[in-house]
């Protein structure tokens, strides 16, 4: 055999070993990671809840997960040791990361380049788009002459249910004298 034919099947195996030491690696840490750590001390579970440690045995820890509220998990189910400062931040919900950035506002005011008092002053002009079709006088004419229709149609309605209470009092009133 020559060596051209055993080169895949050593490299395959170079491979593995340089894996299986990586991972080996990272379970090292991660034990003397659970071994290090002490009672008073904030942790995340794989779990991703985030107590804090009360007691430690052999194999098992005695997390706090909320005030009183005691739960046995193993070591093995520790995921991350956290910092005092960075388990605090969790708990208390600050978020330093985002917390020099600008908060975008509910409108879009600051988005467009508008300013309230801009978009105030042109009114529905500056929602409307020119298209190339001029506004002739006949065309205000009926816009104007369809805006008093409704108004006068608003009126009416009043009137009608102005009317129909009238009507009700009275009947109201008779139906009383009757008896």
């Amino acid at each position: 055999m020559s060596i051209v034919t055993l080169l895949p099947f050593i490299v395959l195996i170079g491979a593995m070993f340089l894996m299986t030491r990586s991972a080996k690696k990272k379970q090292q840490a991660a034990q003397q990671m659970r071994n290090e750590m002490q009672a008073g001390t904030g942790v995340r579970t794989i779990g991703g809840m985030y107590a804090t440690v009360k007691e430690i045995h052999e194999d098992t820890v005695l997390l706090e997960v909320a005030p009183g509220v005691h739960a046995i998990y193993a070591k093995n189910a520790i995921g991350a040791v956290l910092a005092d400062e960075e388990y605090n931040r969790i708990l208390d919900g600050a978020d330093p990361i985002h917390g020099d950035e600008s908060i975008v506002p509910d409108d879009a005011s600051s988005l467009t380049g508008d300013t309230a008092g801009e978009a105030t002053e042109t009114g529905d002009k500056a929602d409307k788009i020119d298209l190339g079709k001029a506004e002739t006088p006949a065309d205000a004419e009926a816009e104007a002459e369809t805006e008093a229709k409704d108004v006068k149609d608003d009126k009416d309605a009043k009137d009608t249910v102005k009317a129909d209470a009238d009507a009700a009092k009275d009947e109201k009133k008779s139906g009383d004298d009757a008896k």
